[in-house]
């Protein structure tokens, strides 16, 4: 009786290793990429992916008009408090350097935030750059935005230099990755 209670739990333990170890192999994605198949996750040294996503004032913007142009690339929403913090911050240090080609692009989550309030937002705040509309979230998982803030610091060549997640930034941490940027600018 003891042996086939043993021999019992020993196959039912193999049985549950196997398919454990199947469920991991197939489910896993491959290293270093996305769930996007073989595209690589946006990091520090890699190209920031193009998108296109409408504006509150324009029929669109792509990311790819800034070209030659440093960006600050910022996921938010107006109901988190550290993005609330941080944006006037970010406007002063656009206002400080937009003459000289820097541009930010202010990408709201809007699949998980209010548009009325998202406007009302940026419009009390007067913010000038431009406010884009993720509103299937499709630009938010292009950029695997797993919490707001995240914000993206991207040269004129394209490249992402750096990747700032949570927040809020402080204006002299913004002033100094900016300026970074715009060493690199031609």
């Amino acid at each position: 009786m003891k042996r086939s209670t043993i021999a019992t739990w020993s196959m039912f333990s193999i049985l549950v290793l196997i398919v454990g170890a199947a469920w991991i192999w197939f489910t896993a994605a491959p290293l270093g990429s996305t769930t996007q198949g073989d595209i690589p996750a946006p990091q520090k040294g890699f190209l920031a992916p193009d998108f296109r996503l409408e504006t509150f004032g324009r029929d669109g913007y792509t990311l790819s008009e800034s070209r030659g142009k440093p960006v600050l690339i910022n996921f938010w929403t107006s109901w988190c408090p550290p993005c609330r913090s941080e944006m006037p911050a970010i406007q002063k240090v656009y206002d400080e350097f937009k003459d000289q080609g820097f541009v930010v692009l202010a990408v709201n989550s809007t699949h998980q935030d209010n548009l009325g309030d998202a406007i009302t937002f940026a419009q009390t705040r007067k913010l000038t750059f431009p406010i884009l509309l993720d509103k299937d979230g499709l630009v938010g998982d292009l950029y695997e935005v797993r919490s707001l803030p995240t914000t993206f610091f991207v040269d004129p060549q394209g490249i992402i230099q750096e990747v700032v997640v949570g927040g809020p930034m402080s204006e002299a941490l913004l002033q100094i990755r900016v300026e970074q940027l715009m060493e690199r600018s031609p």
